[in-house]
């Protein structure tokens, strides 16, 4: 993280590392013809086959424009595919299709390299602090969502 002012808050820090992060992922995933953002999403689908779209835009962290617009390309593609939900005609459940499965088995090793690429030469226990530190920050920002609605 060279070239970055000293005074970076921690949120323009997360901010910068997530883009360059993404960047990195993007081009190890172009011969695939795949971006981040829609693994993302197909992942979510491959760990939770037979959810509707609000669920996987929650498991996502996704908004449902996005995850709507995210869906619609990967069903063109061949990647998954909506049923109908036998509670609500109006929603989808959505299957990875055999070409979906695939590409998930294909793309796995190459997200887990670029994970292992991204926190090389990180101590276990550093990787570790480092986890707990984000899911605190996390916890902090969701109770105070859940003030802010409240309020």
């Amino acid at each position: 993280m060279n070239n970055l002012p000293p005074d970076c808050s921690i949120g323009m820090l997360l901010g910068i590392t997530h883009r360059k992060m993404s960047q990195q992922l993007l081009q190890r995933l172009k011969p695939y013809d795949i971006s981040p953002e829609q693994w993302s999403v197909l992942y979510q689908i491959y760990q939770a086959e037979g959810l509707n779209q609000k669920e996987i835009a929650a498991k996502a962290v996704k908004d449902q424009p996005t995850t709507t617009r995210i869906i619609d390309l990967l069903d063109k593609k061949g990647w998954v595919r909506r049923v109908n939900s036998p509670q609500d005609r109006r929603a989808y459940l959505l299957h990875l299709t055999e070409a979906g499965r695939q590409l998930v088995k294909e793309i796995l090793p190459i997200e887990y390299d670029a994970n292992h690429d991204f926190v090389r030469r990180i101590s276990s226990a550093d990787l570790e602090q480092f986890r707990q530190t984000l899911l605190q920050i996390h916890a902090n920002m969701t109770e105070s969502e859940k003030q802010g609605d409240n309020d």
